[in-house]
C-alpha cells in the first residue's frame, strides 16, 4: 500500500468535506442541537459529514472498516479501520467559535499508520504518515524545541462530563500554570494535537478522550519528532484515554508533573 497517495486522497476528501461543514455554519440553528449525553452535544452537520466521510473513505480503501463517533457505519475491517471524527469541536461548532476540525486516522491491525487534521475554517490541512514525516499544508512540519517547561506554551482539555479526577487535574493546572508561558483550551483535541506536531504548542495533556479524538493527532506528533503517551509514560493512551503529547525535551519534567497527581 501507497501510504502517501492514500494520504493524498484523505487530505482531498477532508478539504471537501471541510467546505460543507463551513457552509452550514453560516446559517447553522441551535435549535437542531441533539444530546448524547451530559453536555454531549450533536447535530445533522456531524452526522452528514461523517456520512460523506465514510463514503469517501470506502472508495479509496475498499476493504477497510471504521470507528467512527457518530456510528454512521457498523463495518469491521480484517485489518484496516479507519477512526474518524467527522467534526471534533462540536461545542464550539455550535455556539458560533471558529476552532472545529475533521479528524481521520488509518489503523493497520493495531498500529496507527496514517492521520489527517483539517482545521477547517483556518484552511490548515495537517497530514502524516508512518515513515513518512509530518506535513501542513503539504510544506514539512516538526515539534518545536523548547527545553523546558519554563519556556513553553502548552494545551489542555477541560473535563466536560466525567468529573471523578477533577481534583488531580486541577492540582496539575495549579503547578503547570505557575512553570510555563501560559495553559491554552482551544476545544478540539486533534487541533491541540497538530499544534504540538507543528510547534506551536511544546506540550499537550488530557484525559477522558476516545480513540476518534486523538487517533490522527498521535500520528503527526510522532512523525514530527515528537513524544506521545500515556499518564504512566506508557504506550496505552487509547485504552487508557490518556494522552501526553510533547516536543521530545519536555517529556520526563511533564509526565512527573502529572504523574504527582494521577496514580
Amino acid at each position: 500500500m501507497n501510504l502517501q497517495n492514500l494520504c493524498q486522497g484523505v487530505i482531498s476528501l477532508s478539504l471537501e468535506v471541510g467546505s460543507f461543514i463551513r457552509e452550514e455554519a453560516k446559517v447553522f440553528d441551535q435549535n437542531a442541537v441533539e444530546y448524547k449525553g451530559l453536555h454531549d452535544m450533536v447535530s445533522y452537520v456531524d452526522k452528514t459529514a461523517e456520512e460523506k466521510l465514510v463514503a469517501g473513505l470506502s472508495t479509496l480503501l475498499p476493504e477497510a472498516g471504521f470507528v467512527t463517533e457518530e456510528k454512521t457505519s457498523s463495518k469491521q475491517g480484517l485489518n484496516y479501520n479507519w477512526i474518524i471524527d467527522p467534526l471534533d469541536g462540536t461545542t464550539n461548532f455550535i455556539h458560533g467559535i471558529p476552532t472545529f476540525s475533521i479528524s481521520i486516522a488509518l489503523q493497520c491491525d493495531e498500529e496507527l499508520v496514517l492521520g489527517v487534521v483539517y482545521e477547517i475554517n483556518r484552511d490548515e490541512c495537517f497530514s502524516a504518515w508512518k515513515d513518512g514525516g509530518a506535513f501542513l499544508n503539504g510544506k514539512p512540519i516538526s515539534v518545536s524545541k523548547a527545553p523546558l517547561i519554563e519556556n513553553t506554551l502548552l494545551a489542555t482539555g477541560f473535563p466536560f462530563y466525567e468529573f471523578a479526577d477533577l481534583e488531580p487535574y486541577l492540582n496539575v493546572l495549579r503547578v503547570l500554570m505557575q512553570k510555563c508561558h501560559g495553559i491554552r483550551r482551544i476545544g478540539s483535541a486533534a487541533i491541540d494535537l497538530a499544534y504540538v506536531a507543528s510547534g506551536r504548542f511544546d506540550g499537550y495533556f488530557e484525559y477522558n478522550l476516545n480513540s476518534y479524538d486523538v487517533a490522527a493527532g498521535i500520528v503527526l506528533v510522532k512523525e514530527a519528532g515528537g513524544h506521545v503517551f500515556d499518564f504512566k509514560g506508557g504506550n496505552q493512551c487509547i485504552p487508557n484515554r490518556q494522552v501526553i503529547a510533547t516536543n521530545g525535551l519536555i517529556s520526563e519534567e511533564l509526565l512527573l508533573v502529572i504523574k504527582q497527581f494521577f496514580h
